[in-house]
């Protein structure tokens, strides 16, 4: 039999947040706190998302490995976990209608949550990163890598590349290095150039609360490791596992190393499955090369009631997530309780907000995923799910493939486990290079829930009043 949940799953409520990163922590509290009936739910088994993941119960000795920032997000939690808020871990949520009705399963049975405001703090995910062998067991995600750091207290064994550009990679590389792990090179693939490119935003970043940050993590990293910047291509290469990493600088130059573990990143980009298929329309946002939900600055969407908060409506780091959440918090609020005293700290929000997202510009320039990086050569895997390859994309296209959603009837690209997760922006750029537009308009994938994998017996779980009996009867 299944467990039942540890928290009793109202079936409606005044605010439901979907998601318990900082963004999503931050919004339950201060929902909460004003007096609304606020339930999260987070698919993980404990508070933090992906940055503060496992901070109630990591295996780490508090205060080490993973510097002050990850323990920071205990405070959120705690806050969260005191507010008042009904959390619910291991919730997935797979729907969520246009009238705000949320499905989500809980140890094995679904469940139907109404909510007068929808708060979708889903957060991040890592920007694809399609090279040759990409897909060989040891190759894997510097994020896959952080997770496991994390919630497990684990690290790589033997010889270990890290390859692409970001402010992750670089932090993971400072987190592995104070957990013993000796690395064996960086491949550092930004773009030639992009110091330039980023120095008209040189002075937001120097004030930001970044600058420091970051400046003391590369000189650590860089004492420590052997960096090769300037990288170009790669390819990882083995048979049935991950044996070497090639590659090629911008001068012409050509090497090789073997590897046991080759963790790749260039970037992450806002989750946006749930918020699509509810029916949020998306745009590109061609400074952070990514789609993202379309919703104004306190994170409101064109469908009454719901709000995107956090980094699953565009990045903005940790800090600035959590502002946001506050910001879409406070618009709900404002709504459902205008008198309340809290609607007095919106211009403090606002102001941490500013700062937090201080040298987001600088960083976005800097770190711009390269052309080559992003629209792989033709024998790549571009959606791992149905191995489709570059090539087949593009010659689908010229076929008169017009877009993603059409894709799907040719090549299945997008129907896996993942849901286009893992595909959907190398997909949309892959047919925008062809064509000779831009990804705004060739769009993303068109979901529809469920957006995450269920059974069948978690939908036969479901509530069934009459209207939904009759529904399905035969005339």
């Amino acid at each position: 039999m299944n467990a039942r949940p540890a928290t009793p799953i109202p079936a409606a409520c005044d605010v439901a947040v979907v998601g318990a990163g900082p963004a999503g922590l931050a919004a339950a509290t201060l929902a909460a706190r004003a007096g609304l009936s606020t339930v999260l739910l987070d698919e993980n088994p404990a508070p933090g998302g992906q940055i503060y993941r496992a901070i109630t119960r990591s295996p780490l000795p508090k205060g080490a490995v993973l510097g002050a920032d990850y323990w920071s997000g205990a405070t959120l939690a705690d806050e969260m976990l005191t507010s008042g808020a009904a959390y619910v871990p291991g919730a997935t949520v797979w729907s969520l209608s246009r009238e705000r009705e949320i499905a989500v399963s809980v140890a094995g049975r679904a469940h139907l949550v109404t909510a007068k405001r929808v708060i979708l703090a889903t957060g991040a995910l890592e920007r694809p990163m399609p090279i040759p062998g990409w897909t060989l067991p040891g190759v894997m995600t510097a994020g896959g890598a952080q997770t496991l750091l994390k919630s497990s207290g684990l690290v790589p064994d033997g010889r270990l590349v890290l390859a692409g550009c970001g402010p992750l990679m670089f932090l993971l590389a400072a987190q592995l290095l104070d957990a013993g792990v000796k690395i064996t090179a960086i491949l550092d693939t930004t773009a030639p150039g992009a110091w330039r490119a980023a120095l008209p935003e040189a002075f937001g970043f120097l004030t930001s609360p970044y600058f420091r940050k970051g400046l003391t993590l590369l000189r650590k990293v860089r004492a420590n490791v052997r960096i090769l910047s300037g990288i170009t291509a790669l390819e990882a290469e083995g048979d049935r596992v991950v044996r070497a990493v090639s590659y090629t600088t911008a001068s012409g130059a050509r090497g090789r190393m073997e590897v046991d573990t080759l963790l790749l990143h260039q970037g992450v980009v806002p989750n946006l499955n749930l918020a699509n298929a509810a029916g949020i329309p998306v745009v590109w946002d061609e400074a952070q090369c990514c789609f993202r939900p379309d919703v104004d600055g306190e994170g409101t969407s064109p469908l009454e009631g719901i709000a995107v908060a956090g980094d699953g409506a565009g990045i903005g780091g940790a800090l600035g997530a959590a502002e946001r959440g506050r910001l879409a918090a406070l618009a709900a609020i404002a709504v459902l309780k205008p008198g309340a005293p809290v609607l007095a700290e919106k211009p403090k929000v606002e102001a941490a907000l500013a700062q937090a997202l201080k040298g987001r510009a600088f960083l976005d320039r800097l770190y711009r995923p390269a052309d080559g990086f992003r629209r792989p050569a033709d024998d790549t895997i571009a959606c791992r799910c149905e191995e489709v390859t570059a090539k087949q994309v593009r010659e689908t296209v010229a076929l008169g493939c017009a877009g993603p959603n059409q894709l799907k009837s040719f090549l299945r690209t997008g129907m896996g486990p993942c849901q286009g997760r893992m595909c959907g922006l190398t997909i949309s750029e892959l047919m925008a290079e062809a064509q000779g537009v831009s990804p705004a308009e060739i769009g993303h994938y068109r979901l529809r829930a469920p957006v995450k994998p269920i059974s069948v017996a978690e939908l036969a779980s479901l509530p069934r009043d009459e209207t939904a009996m009759k529904s399905v009867e035969r005339g």
